[in-house]
């Protein structure tokens, strides 16, 4: 696996650990990260036996948004060129083949919550906070925040966290369904493996189409997406697979999926 300067990542049995690692700046995104990130992202989509990524943060924090110090020198076109970069990125979490998991380990903010919402699945720790807090800057969000948020939340919710630009703190984000856990601090990235033990056991095909026609489906309206998950459904009786999981089932015995 390639060596990277601004992430770290480890492969254990079927979790990839992406890990993003400028603790000195709070994990602040910069080119050389997206570079790395959208790199990583392309390895792990062709890796099949990582059955789910989770994303944390090295340090105290998981990630503070951009590095204002370097985008501070860039002019508009540059600016442009960055922000597309860090979009792509949260595509490529949105759209890769495997579920991921932030484990938020401490403050979330701006790019970085935009980031977490771009994620599959987020947990949360306690003492954590998120923020979307670019209208106390003179900006708006730029990578995704403004669309992904309310699809999450409901407009409303998004509306008051978007205009207000306040901190979210861990029982809020639970309450209002931003977040799906909240683990003692400490324990994101363990509450994360827990998660992922209980996606892995499942068919890895079925997973991936899942997560596919659930993300694709969102979307689309309703009866186009109805549509595109049933060409998802008909694609798993063709695998290996569903044979296995209807037989064990069936033979009433645990199945033993080989991702076929």
């Amino acid at each position: 696996m390639k060596t990277y300067q601004t992430i770290r990542f480890e492969k254990k049995e079927n979790i990839g650990y992406l890990t993003l690692n400028r603790p000195d700046v709070r994990n602040a995104i910069s080119q050389e990260m997206i570079d790395e990130i959208l790199d990583l992202l392309a390895r792990i989509d062709r890796d099949a036996e990582i059955r789910v990524l989770i994303v944390t943060g090295a340090g105290k924090a998981f990630m503070a948004g951009a590095d204002i110090s370097e985008l501070k020198k860039m002019k508009p076109m540059d600016v442009l060129r960055w922000n597309e970069g860090v979009v792509r990125i949260n595509q490529g979490l949105e759209k890769l083949r495997q579920p991921v998991i932030a484990a938020i380990n401490g403050p979330a903010m701006g790019g970085g919550m935009e980031m977490a919402i771009s994620c599959t699945f987020r947990i949360m720790a306690r003492s954590a906070k998120m923020a979307l807090p670019e209208v106390k800057l003179g900006i708006i969000p730029g990578t995704g925040g403004t669309q992904r948020l309310p699809r999450l939340i409901g407009k409303g919710r998004a509306a008051e966290i978007l205009l207000t630009g306040e901190i979210i703190d861990a029982e809020t984000a639970l309450k209002i369904g931003l977040v799906n856990q909240v683990a003692d601090d400490g324990g994101v990235v363990e509450a994360a493996e827990k998660l992922a033990a209980r996606i892995i056991v499942n068919a890895p095909v079925a997973v991936e189409l899942t997560k596919d026609a659930l993300e694709i489906g969102k979307d689309l309206p309703l009866e186009q997406a109805v549509q595109y998950s049933q060409k998802n459904c008909i694609t798993c009786f063709s695998t290996e697979d569903m044979q296995e999981g209807m037989s064990a089932f069936l033979e009433k015995r645990k199945p033993v999926f080989m991702g076929k």
